[in-house]
């Protein structure tokens, strides 16, 4: 391996460490904006406490629609409410999107639905690890949309990331495909110029 190589190489992990250490810092440091309203609350499936914080935040007023995306064709309203003790107290319209499998498949189902319903701001729920890259996605899909990031934060996610190996492999992992779609982003925004 040439000396050349070797640096290059050098500084591409340092550059990716870098990043790693800050994209940790940053996901248990979002500044919380609990009195906000956007026109909708969109919950991301897959992770502890989304559905119930999202739930919550329609409850107090934050908005005037829910958009559940990523619940599986077969489940209804009244089993998510059941399974997860959810307490609805609103008449606001709650939407569940069955179509995604994946975060893009969550950005596309709801980009897809906001545009049907003429809706330009909402407060995105999902993990507080997995916010970064949400937020790049749907803003691939639509740049002008207003997000307001509203991170759960999960008592198996240790804010101390190097005292637990669970959590270290989740943030590397959440981190590169991070660091992927953020690349894919750039490259596209180039590419349209």
């Amino acid at each position: 391996m040439s000396k050349r190589l070797l640096t290059l190489s050098g500084i591409v992990v340092l550059l990716w460490l870098g990043g790693f250490v800050c994209f940790a810092k940053h996901i248990n440091n979002y500044p919380l904006d609990s009195k906000t309203k956007t026109e909708a609350v969109i919950a991301l499936t897959g992770g502890r406490n989304r559905i119930s914080e999202a739930v919550n935040l329609l409850n107090r007023g934050l908005a005037g629609k829910l958009f559940i995306s990523g619940v599986g064709p077969q489940i209804s309203l009244s089993q998510i409410q059941k399974t997860q003790h959810l307490n609805i107290a609103t008449d606001r319209e709650i939407i569940l999107g069955s179509e995604a499998a994946d975060t893009v498949g969550n950005a596309v189902e709801t980009i897809n639905w906001l545009r049907q319903n003429h809706i330009n701001s909402i407060r995105l729920v999902t993990s507080n690890y997995h916010l970064p890259r949400s937020i790049t996605e749907f803003k691939a899909q639509n740049p002008r949309l207003k997000i307001i990031a509203h991170p759960v934060y999960s008592e198996k996610v240790e804010k101390k990331w190097w005292t637990s190996w669970h959590t270290f492999s989740l943030l590397f992992t959440e981190y590169n495909k991070f660091l992927y779609v953020w690349i894919l982003s750039l490259l596209q925004l180039r590419g349209a110029q």
